[in-house]
């Protein structure tokens, strides 16, 4: 995974997203989506185990590295941090630097020890508040009346964009990859949550059969003895 992830930074790092498409919303936001939505959850699952945060951590640090990300993805997306961003290549470098460090934190926060409840609630609860912020970003773009960024036409892969369908696209590209992959990530952990609490249902249920066999009446038939435990066991 880790590897894998690499790989997708240098797609997005030293291809022309950030080169001769640097002007285009569009182009720029699928960098950010590449960069936050799959290389950094691909990294931080892949990371060394000694790098990984564990069980010893505390369990609402994944909302606050959500509240993090939020600030760092709505801050770049600012129309002065984004002008910023298109005439300074040092600005992009610390734009999307940002976005690494930001996104794996927050995965392999929320990731850090699915097995255990508090932990697994707090890391649903981050990807999932995630998700929601990026919607509401995702879809402000996609439906502002007014070019929210710049004037001019800007080319995004090899297609001619005015500023109002440049940035539509990118507010597309927020809804469909970013929104959709942290709201896949809080819901998988989400599942995990339900299901061991199934598991620890049907467990106590089986214990609590148990108890209550010991107690059968002596010389009571094995069917009697069925219909008496449903008997004690019903509500």
């Amino acid at each position: 995974m880790l590897l894998a992830g690499l790989l997708v930074l240098a797609l997005v790092w030293l291809g022309p997203l950030l080169g001769s498409w640097r002007e285009s919303l569009a182009a720029g936001m699928v960098a950010h989506m590449g960069v936050v939505a799959v290389a950094a959850p691909l990294i931080a699952l892949g990371l060394p185990v000694a790098w990984r945060f564990g069980p010893s951590m505390p369990a609402a640090l994944p909302v606050v590295a959500s509240l993090v990300e939020l600030f760092a993805v709505w801050g770049w997306h600012a129309p002065a941090m984004r002008a910023a961003a298109e005439a300074s290549m040092a600005v992009t470098v610390a734009e999307q630097v940002s976005f690494l460090l930001v996104g794996v934190l927050l995965w392999s926060t929320s990731f850090a020890a699915p097995g255990e409840r508090m932990h697994a609630a707090s890391g649903a609860a981050a990807l999932l508040l995630t998700s929601i912020h990026m919607t509401l970003l995702g879809a402000l773009l996609a439906l502002s009346p007014r070019p929210l960024y710049g004037a001019g036409d800007v080319t995004c892969f090899g297609i001619v964009l005015d500023a109002g369908q440049d940035q539509q696209l990118g507010g597309v590209v927020m809804l469909g990859v970013g929104s959709v992959v942290y709201l896949a990530g809080g819901l998988l952990l989400m599942s995990g949550l339900l299901g061991g609490a199934d598991h620890e249902a049907s467990s106590e249920q089986q214990l609590h059969l148990g108890a209550m066999s010991t107690h059968v009446p002596p010389g009571v038939p094995t069917r009697s003895a069925i219909r008496w435990l449903l008997r004690c066991c019903a509500p």
